[in-house]
């Protein structure tokens, strides 16, 4: 009687997870283990969800939580409960986590407490600021990780400055940048651009704008909007607007700009088209940070501090202040894009982050 294979099961829940587990999933399957996807459905619409699983060529969930959208706590404690009757059902011999939603930590809480070793891609991360929930999210998935797989050096020195066994720390590069550089020859910004009756390429300004800093208070929504309607006095902004965004921004006036082009979330390769064909974009996402840093497109993070400081270091990103961004976004207009390759790219960004994670996790499993 053949001898069980190992068994790792991998926790996706939001969008931003999907182009950090995919290249992933394809190295690992290289090896002698079997894998189990679950989705905990904390993204369920499909625009921000399903979508990316055709796109990317990810297998279908094998499992989906369903635990949908909802307050911090109820959202974490649901995706809880659902982890805890998978893993305890499957007992498999490692958990995947990626990131820094609320699924991760759901995952790497649930896998620990049932003794089952944890595995961090994007460990290490921090925007020094826990009023974000993201933070939270880091620093307590990585204190309780077993491997702690991270995309640049400044992300292994904050482990090694909070104490972490450096033997559990690796240094693999960014799994995301995997999935960009392989789709990135199916970008197409006329296409995207002609179908949401935009001007050409080059002559607008990408939005996205989500964190709760930018949007959940009237008083900042308004902030926001106010400096958006100044850039629009500038050149078109077109911003695809995440569900829980849209009615707070709408409220107070978003697309009162006859230059705010505010549009439904779009699907990966539609998004990226977008921010490839923008003359800069405005964002509080961290992962937009760093696609706009391989693809060489100016960035403005509306943030105070960024968990990536590396886009600032080896890429196009600039943090701002919303009473900033207008002057910013006029400067950068002035100068245009940087030329193709100037601008410098971390280390490992190369497209081979998922085989070096994959051998990793095939060596925790004595894989060899």
């Amino acid at each position: 009687m053949s001898a069980r294979r190992p068994l790792v099961v991998h926790v996706t829940g939001a969008r931003p997870n999907f182009p950090k587990a995919a290249p992933v999933l394809q190295a690992l399957g290289e090896h002698d283990v079997d894998q189990l996807l679950v989705h905990t459905g904390q993204h369920y619409d499909d625009r921000m969800s399903t979508v990316f699983f055709t796109e990317l060529g990810l297998p279908r969930p094998d499992v989906d939580l369903g635990v949908g959208s909802g307050p911090h706590g109820a959202q974490t404690a649901a995706a809880m409960v659902g982890l805890e009757q998978v893993l305890t059902q499957r007992r498999p011999d490692l958990v995947v986590v990626y990131g820094d939603v609320n699924s991760t930590v759901a995952a790497a809480l649930v896998a620990s407490k049932l003794h089952i070793p944890v595995a961090h891609v994007e460990a290490g991360l921090r925007s020094f600021d826990r009023r974000m929930p993201e933070e939270i999210n880091r620093m307590v998935t990585d204190r309780i990780s077993d491997l702690l797989l991270v995309t640049c050096q400044d992300a292994a020195d904050n482990l090694a400055a909070e104490g972490t066994d450096p033997t559990a720390v690796h240094l693999v590069g960014n799994p995301m940048i995997d999935t960009l550089l392989r789709h990135r020859h199916r970008l197409d910004p006329a296409r995207v651009t002609a179908a949401l009756g935009l001007p050409d390429a080059g002559s607008y300004v990408a939005a996205t704008l989500h964190r709760p800093g930018n949007v959940d208070e009237e008083a900042y929504a308004r902030t926001v909007v106010g400096s958006l309607h100044a850039v629009a006095d500038q050149c078109p902004v077109v911003l695809p607007l995440h569900p829980r965004s849209r009615p707070k921004l709408a409220a107070v006036g978003l697309t009162d700009h006859p230059q705010v082009v505010a549009v439904d979330p779009l699907g990966y390769l539609d998004f990226l088209s977008l921010v490839q064909g923008s003359a800069v974009v405005v964002t509080d996402s961290g992962g937009v940070q760093e696609e706009t840093t391989v693809l060489g497109i100016p960035c403005l993070t509306l943030r105070p501090s960024t968990e990536r400081p590396v886009t600032i270091t080896h890429g196009t990103n600039v943090l701002t202040t919303h009473e900033q961004l207008p002057a910013a976004v006029a400067g950068t207009l002035a100068a245009g894009r940087p030329a193709p390759g100037s601008t410098p790219v971390p280390p490992l960004w190369d497209g081979r982050a998922g085989p070096r994670i994959a051998t990793v996790l095939a060596r925790s499993l004595g894989l060899g």
